[in-house]
């Protein structure tokens, strides 16, 4: 049954309430195996706490109401540690289901697992909790890699859609290089879910306006959320995309966000050693480079600040309300 409203990970808002939000960021991240790495630097959890709750409440001066971690399941997920977060900075955070792309997940299980069952596994997270703590997703991720998308990530965005059509939370999703957006779509809408009901994320990983727009043209959320990540796009180029989309007609189709890692769960590999070395790479790699540099060459290019709390404001909120019972 569809849900009435959005679960965060410390209870329930309407959309009216998610104020600005950040779609795709994350707390924690660690990748399969991790844990394997005796070389790596030992997790310190009370450090990584206190850490996010600065950085949380630095978001929260920027206005910030929402903070959504679309981590997947088999990427270090930890619901308990995002629900204390919540409490301590006083930022609502919305977690997910869902499983990663097949060349960098943890496979095994889902392979081999019939895709009614995967269904009945999102489902039951976002009904009843994920594990015994009580704490409900709130969305659901899915990500295909690149160039194609293979027979196991076909079998999880189903299940994924599946799970969207019976519960009404969103889909955001991860998409490599840039591309199979279109093959999101088609597998999403292909199960009953409408278009709007979808983030297709990492949109901005390449300059392509027509790509862009045409995904904007099916109804689906374009996902600009790769901002401070310079190795892949520089941000002047997804300021210009974002112009050209809005000047398009397809504003209420942008959603923003950086893809950013408050603390990382063993190395960073392949990008470095350390996460810190990582950072020094990345200086602007930061969830609040929007607010500090991007809103204002948004402004410099002509947008109204109607315009930016459409992308900040509104348009998560349609994005979340999409599937909702009213």
């Amino acid at each position: 049954m569809a849900l009435t409203k959005i679960q965060t990970t410390t209870g329930t808002a309407t959309p009216a309430e998610l104020g600005r939000t950040l779609v795709h960021e994350h707390v924690l991240v660690g990748f399969p195996g991790w844990e394997l790495d005796a070389k790596a630097p030992k997790f310190k959890r009370a450090e990584a706490m206190a850490r996010a709750v600065d950085q949380m409440q630095e978001l929260r001066g920027h206005g910030v109401g929402t903070f959504v971690d679309p981590c997947p399941m088999d990427l270090g997920r930890d619901a308990v540690f995002l629900a204390e977060l919540s409490q301590k900075s006083g930022m609502r955070i919305i977690c997910t289901t869902g499983a990663y792309f097949e060349a960098e997940g943890n496979t095994y299980t889902f392979r081999h697992l019939p895709i009614e069952e995967i269904t009945a596994i999102y489902v039951q997270e976002i009904e009843q909790g994920i594990g015994e703590t009580g704490i409900k997703a709130g969305a659901i991720k899915i990500a295909t890699g690149a160039p194609t998308v293979s027979a196991y990530e076909r079998k999880l965005v189903t299940a994924a859609a599946r799970a969207a059509k019976i519960t009404g939370v969103p889909l955001i999703s991860h998409t490599q290089d840039a591309c199979c957006g279109h093959d999101q779509i088609d597998m999403v809408t292909g199960e009953g879910v409408p278009a709007d009901q979808l983030l297709v994320g990492h949109s901005d990983g390449r300059d392509d306006f027509d790509y862009q727009q045409s995904l904007a043209a099916r109804g689906a959320y374009v996902g600009f959320d790769r901002f401070g990540i310079s190795l892949f796009q520089p941000d002047e180029v997804r300021v210009k995309n974002v112009l050209k989309l809005a000047a398009a007609g397809h504003l209420e189709r942008v959603l923003m966000s950086h893809d950013s890692i408050m603390c990382w769960l063993g190395r960073p590999v392949p990008y470095a050693n350390t996460f810190e070395a990582m950072l020094d790479m990345l200086p602007e790699w930061r969830s609040t480079h929007i607010f500090k540099k991007i809103v204002p060459m948004l402004r410099e290019g002509g947008m109204s600040e109607r315009e930016v709390e459409t992308i900040l404001v509104d348009n998560p909120r349609r994005l979340f309300a999409a599937g909702l019972a009213h």
